[in-house]
């Protein structure tokens, strides 16, 4: 039987968490249902709209603009500051109660997780049913909705799960992506990030069908390994399994608050440079060198990504660890402003460990340079009078121990 993934995802999760708990609380309206916000106080850094109503959007407001912004818009706009104490214990309700389903849930952000549904849909009529029946009961149970996406793999149920909202259950299996995601704008697939986007763009793709299409060589000439994963993505293929837990890993790692929302790559490197010192530096004191590189970034409405890759060999150096956090970090961030920066190593090994060499430590033979090419032209010539053993390079030469030296020193006298 082939697999079934569940991807679940609460609607809007921060704004109707609030308005759950308001209605259980007394209100006597939803915020749900009228132009609404979740942002921060203008004069505070947060000053920006976290999540929206569906009727503020019809403002035109946008998730990431300032709240000023969006009371221009809607002078009758209602705002509520965000409680993310409440939000984390929301979301340890809906996590637990998911468990009840089935313990093989693998949550990946506050509101969202993967569920893998293959051991026990044959308790049910379809997947299809089964999703219904969860989400329903999210809805009566909890007083907030959710969207479920279904597949036979993580990448496409994270992508179905993104369709039309609220309240809502897709499916995308691999025969549906011709019809269901190829039309897709490209920098709707999972992991296009802003610069990939800008890549791909230049070479004339605008779509995921489009992505899916080209010539993979051409793809990774231009965005090397990132660019292979997109080309799988857009083509729906993803070989990874959903994780129960989070496995705790043996690594080295560091990560960041920003006192001001970073909002630019150049920022981001800053703040890359100071945690590759901390962490090579760490590594280094443990005598450890780190095989793998992953990145991770929070952004300013709590949402969280990560991106990492294998190294052709382990490394602490610095450098090192700064340049593939940044080239991770540009594969796939969104351009929205961003709180909180990482880099986290695993695959440790010793220092003392030897190290196996690649194709790209070999160094190919130089032509010889003109002061090389007189003095192989001598030697050569020396050989032509005198023999081939006239001259020899002394790493050739036969080393003798310090007996027979002793001996032939003696001998000599």
């Amino acid at each position: 039987m082939s697999s079934v993934i569940f991807h679940i995802d609460v609607n809007s999760a921060y704004l109707s968490w609030t308005a759950a708990e308001k209605l259980k609380n007394g209100a006597a309206q939803d915020l749900r249902e009228i132009p609404s916000i979740i942002g921060g106080d203008q004069k505070s850094r947060h000053g920006v709209v976290l999540a929206k109503s569906v009727p503020a959007k019809k403002y035109g407001i946008r998730t990431g603009e300032p709240v000023a912004n969006a009371f221009r818009k809607c002078p009758n706009l209602v705002m509520e500051p965000p409680d993310h104490k409440m939000y984390r214990q929301k979301s340890a309700m809906l996590m637990e109660y998911l468990r009840s389903f089935t313990t093989k849930i693998e949550q990946v952000s506050v509101d969202e997780c993967y569920m893998d549904f293959t051991e026990i849909a044959s308790q049910y009529a379809s997947p299809v049913s089964a999703a219904f029946q969860i989400k329903d009961s999210i809805r009566e149970k909890f007083g907030f909705t959710v969207n479920i996406g279904i597949s036979s793999n993580k990448l496409l149920a994270k992508m179905a799960s993104d369709f039309e909202k609220p309240d809502k259950v897709h499916t995308l299996f691999p025969e549906e992506v011709p019809l269901k995601m190829w039309p897709l704008p490209i920098g709707e697939l999972f992991m296009a990030g802003r610069s990939s986007v800008e890549a791909l763009k230049k070479l004339e793709i605008d779509t995921i069908g489009e992505l899916a299409n080209a010539d993979l060589g051409l793809i990774e000439l231009h965005l090397k390994s990132h660019g292979k994963m997109l080309w799988e993505f857009a083509n729906g293929i993803d070989h990874s399994e959903v994780q129960p837990e989070q496995s705790e890993a043996k690594g080295v790692g560091n990560s960041t608050t920003l006192s001001e929302d970073a909002a630019t790559v150049e920022e981001a490197m800053k703040v890359f440079y100071k945690l590759a010192k901390s962490v090579g530096a760490r590594l280094r004191k443990a005598g450890q060198r780190a095989g793998m590189v992953s990145m991770e970034i929070k952004y300013y409405d709590f949402r969280t990504a990560s991106h990492q890759k294998q190294l052709l060999k382990p490394t602490n150096e610095d450098q090192v660890l700064y340049e593939t956090a940044c080239q991770l970090f540009k594969e796939i961030w969104s351009g929205e402003p961003v709180r909180l920066l990482g880099i986290r190593t695993a695959k440790l090994s010793a220092e003392s460990e030897p190290e196996q060499m690649t194709l790209f430590d070999m160094e190919l033979p130089q032509p010889p340079d003109e002061k090389h090419q007189r003095l192989n032209a001598a030697m050569e010539a020396i050989r032509k009078r005198y023999g081939n053993d006239a001259v020899k390079k002394a790493s050739l030469m036969k080393k003798t121990d310090g007996k027979n030296d002793g001996k032939k020193k003696k001998n000599e006298r």
